[in-house]
């Protein structure tokens, strides 16, 4: 499926139609995903207090499902649960959006402002996220262990971030399937699945 990117849903009333049509239908992929224990492991060694943050691309919000505290979440590509108003950033629920737009064809805008509505995820082209951007910075500089799971590191800025840690003394480890272009850098390598290795090392 071709990918919308933010100028097109900006400035194009079709674009915004596909992109809510896809929202609604189950298209865009967010739909069904359920956390699994790779989720469950990372919530429990933020209850031991060793984890301040995670730092995440997904925008399916299971970190949460499983039990992490949203306020430790930091969300770089957002989050697929929710709309937001582009013009004056006010939270708007998907379950207020979906009727008016499958039964009338009603495109969302904001209820405060009648700014342009848009689910609260980062398209090709739009900025990131700055106060997102801002709390991963400094999280990855503080801390004293940068964990990387699952992810190819190939996708910037959040592929900087490992860097950002340990440029500031931090070890790294990066548990991942398949070698990573940071592996040389890294303090401990892994290449096995996620869930196999936290469930081998994290307390239930």
């Amino acid at each position: 499926m071709k990918p919308i990117n933010f100028d097109s849903f900006m400035h194009n009333e079709d674009a915004r139609r596909e992109a809510w049509r896809r929202t609604f239908s189950g298209a865009a992929g967010w739909v069904g995903a359920k956390a699994n224990e790779g989720h469950f492991a990372i919530a429990r060694l933020v209850s031991t207090g060793k984890v301040g943050h995670v730092i995440t691309q997904n925008v399916d919000n299971l970190h949460q499902d499983a039990g992490v505290p949203a306020h430790q979440v930091i969300e770089l590509h957002g989050n697929a649960g929710y709309a937001t108003c582009l013009i004056c950033g006010l939270r708007h629920e998907l379950t207020d959006l979906r009727d008016p737009f499958l039964e009338q064809g009603t495109l969302p805008t904001c209820r405060a402002c009648g700014g342009i509505v848009k689910s609260a995820t980062i398209s090709f082209g739009q900025p990131m996220p700055v106060e997102a951007m801002r709390r991963a910075g400094a999280a990855s500089r503080e801390c004293d262990l940068f964990i990387v799971l699952g992810s190819s590191l190939l996708v910037n800025p959040a592929a900087a971030l490992p860097m950002v840690a340990k440029s500031n003394g931090a070890a790294l480890a990066i548990i991942n399937r398949e070698p990573t272009n940071m592996d040389g850098r890294a303090d401990l390598v892994l290449h096995a699945e996620i869930g196999a290795v936290l469930r081998e090392i994290v307390p239930r």
